[in-house]
């Protein structure tokens, strides 16, 4: 064998090798994110805050309508949790899905207070939802996706909840991702790694221009 074969040879089982071990590489995810909060959590109830997210809107888009099940990511103070109650009403289903322990009890708390028997919280991991396979039929995370530390891993550990026709609404702000916000193209990018299409964008939460509503669902 002449020596240009050979080196040829062994720059074709050097790309065969490294393509391999690029198409089997667990997702980078090493940008930045934003230190969960912990504070009080009844800021997130705020007068008017329905009409400044047009959260009734995000509703119709996401179909949260009488018999669905809902997961709210991130619930926080469970403020879309108990607006997505009320909607899906006592034929559906939430599921408030949280990291952080004061959260989930507040949570509980609430909706003992207020009646509502179709809540379920969940102590969840900080990458995995913990929602049980083939459960849900829309998905909100509100202002929390710049905190998830492994996006792209927790997006897939969201894909076997949800049920066929499933949609699945990212509202976040424009940002760097440490500053309580993430740009909209890297959202796209993270859920498309996750085995996410992107079905429609909107601007209209919130009339400064930063927030943007991503809505998307799962590729067959």
């Amino acid at each position: 064998m002449s020596q240009l074969r050979r080196c040829l040879l062994t720059i074709l089982l050097f790309s065969q090798t490294y393509f391999s071990a690029q198409a089997t590489a667990p997702p980078q995810e090493n940008r930045k994110t934003s230190t969960p909060y912990t504070g009080d959590l009844s800021v997130f109830d705020s007068p008017g805050r329905d009409e400044r997210l047009q959260i009734n809107r995000v509703m119709d888009i996401l179909a949260v309508t009488p018999g669905k099940n809902v997961a709210d990511i991130g619930a926080g103070s469970g403020w879309f949790t108990i607006r997505a109650a009320h909607r899906v009403t006592d034929r559906g289903a939430v599921y408030a899905v949280d990291i952080n322990p004061a959260a989930v009890r507040y949570i509980g708390d609430r909706v003992a207070k207020e009646q509502l028997h179709n809540v379920h919280t969940i102590l969840s991991e900080p990458d995995d939802p913990l929602l049980a396979p083939n459960s849900i039929d829309s998905v909100l995370l509100l202002k929390t996706y710049h905190e998830i530390s492994h996006p792209v891993t927790l997006l897939r550990n969201l894909r076997p909840a949800l049920r066929t026709g499933a949609r699945m609404g990212i509202i976040d702000r424009s940002g760097n991702g440490a500053n309580h916000g993430v740009a909209r193209d890297v959202v796209i990018r993270e859920a498309e790694e996750a085995g996410y299409t992107l079905f429609e964008q909107y601007d209209f939460v919130k009339a400064d221009g930063m927030d943007y509503f991503l809505v998307f669902t799962t590729r067959n």
